[in-house]
This record gives structure tokens, C-alpha cells and sequence, in this order.
């Protein structure tokens, strides 16, 4: 009496097993990014709301090599969209802009993508204070000068004339590497000054503005992300 609910049990089970199997084949592809990444990158143009129409081709460079699906987007990447809306600031309207990048490609490769730029950007290094002061080294080596560190300086005696242990200004630091001339940015990123990010039921990101005309230009580090919702290093 038992094998027959048995085998219907077993049907059963293996029906929705098959089912489940072919609802997986058919579920849309999981977005080239994820919510969590973010892009920083420059613009290869300038950007102005209300004067850059919409419709424009936009190219950013990404700054750093970006990790997307098992996927590495190598830094230099051009990564291309369009301008989706520019509107000018008036007496009652904020100024606006949307950006919408679609694709990242390089030497080797490409990925699609659906990504907007974000309130936030990296702001640059303050510069380190320059040390303008100059002596020659015989003025350093002089007598006069002697901070009573080391052998007295002596101008007729050349060994006493070397430089003091840890001076060693004059040595060769070496070429500089790719990375050294590309780290001119801070490691936080902060949100733009006066602009709002607001963000539409189907995922559009858009910059608000209540201040003044949204302006990207081509120096500044901006952050593409999938959403505005990043979260504060």
C-alpha cells in the first residue's frame, strides 16, 4: 500500500526539482556591478549642467583597477555613457545633472556596465611644505655653523667635511613608479559641496544643486557607483 504514495512522492519531488532547475536558466544575469563597488575616475571633458545638452557621450578614465564579477577593470580603463539629464539653475529650480556610464573597455577587454556619478569625488593630497631654504656645502661644512654634533668641521681636514649620519639628502630615491604618480589624491572620499543626490524609483541617479550650476571638470576624482548609497570611510 505504501510503494504507490511512494513513487507519487518521488514524481512529485522530481517535478519541482526540474522546475526549480529551468526557473534558475531563466532569471535574468546578475548586474556587471555590484552595489558595493565604486569607480573613481576623471572626466575626459568638462561637464557643465544646463549648457552640456543631454545626450552627450561622456569618457571617464578609471583611476584604480576595479574588481567587478571576477573581473578586473584595469586602471586607464575608458569608461563610457552619456549625459541623461542637464538642467541650469533658476530663480526657483536646482540645477541638475545625470550621468549613466554603459561600458568599460581596454586593450584587452570589456564589460558592460550601469553605473551613474555619485555626490562624492576625492579630494587631492595637500601638498607637503617645500623646504626653500639653501646653503651650499661649504656653507654647511663651515665652522660658523657647527651645531656641536659630530666632528668639528674643519675646512682643511676633508673627512670631517661629511655629512652627519641620516642626511642623506642627496641620495638618488630612484624612478618613480606608476603607482607613486597616480596616489596625488586622498584615501577618503568626501560628498560635494551644497549638491543633493537624489535618486528615482527605477535606480537613476541624479545631482541636485540649489546653490549653483553642477560643473565636473577634467582634475577632480568623482566616484561612479551603481547607487548613491555608499557608505562613509
Amino acid at each position: 500500500m505504501l510503494r504507490p504514495t511512494m513513487i507519487l512522492g518521488q514524481a512529485a519531488f522530481a517535478a519541482v526539482f526540474c522546475s526549480a532547475a529551468m526557473f534558475g536558466q531563466l532569471r535574468p544575469p546578475a548586474p556587471a556591478a555590484s552595489a558595493g563597488n565604486e569607480f573613481p575616475v576623471t572626466m575626459r571633458q568638462n561637464v557643465n549642467a544646463g549648457k552640456t545638452l543631454v545626450g552627450t557621450k561622456i569618457q571617464t578614465k578609471l583611476v584604480v583597477a576595479t574588481l567587478v564579477n571576477g573581473t578586473v577593470i584595469p586602471r586607464d580603463a575608458i569608461l563610457s555613457g552619456e549625459v541623461t539629464e542637464s538642467l541650469a539653475k533658476t530663480k526657483t529650480d536646482s540645477s541638475r545633472i545625470s550621468v549613466r556610464i554603459d561600458s568599460a573597455q581596454w586593450k584587452n577587454g570589456s564589460v558592460p556596465l550601469k553605473l551613474y556619478l555619485t555626490a562624492w569625488y576625492y579630494p587631492p593630497e595637500p601638498m607637503m611644505k617645500q623646504d626653500l631654504s639653501y646653503q651650499s656645502i661649504d656653507a654647511a661644512n663651515s665652522p660658523k655653523n657647527w651645531n656641536g654634533m659630530g666632528t668639528y668641521p674643519d675646512p682643511n681636514n676633508t673627512m670631517s667635511q661629511q655629512r652627519f649620519p641620516g642626511r642623506d639628502n642627496d641620495r638618488d630615491p630612484g624612478p618613480a613608479t606608476p603607482d607613486a604618480l597616480a596616489s596625488n589624491i586622498s584615501k577618503h572620499r568626501v560628498l560635494m559641496k551644497d549638491v543633493d543626490s537624489l535618486r528615482s524609483s527605477d535606480g537613476v541617479v541624479t545631482l541636485a544643486s540649489k546653490r549653483s550650476n553642477i560643473k565636473l571638470d577634467k582634475t577632480t576624482t568623482y566616484v561612479l557607483a551603481p547607487n548613491d548609497l555608499l557608505p562613509t570611510r
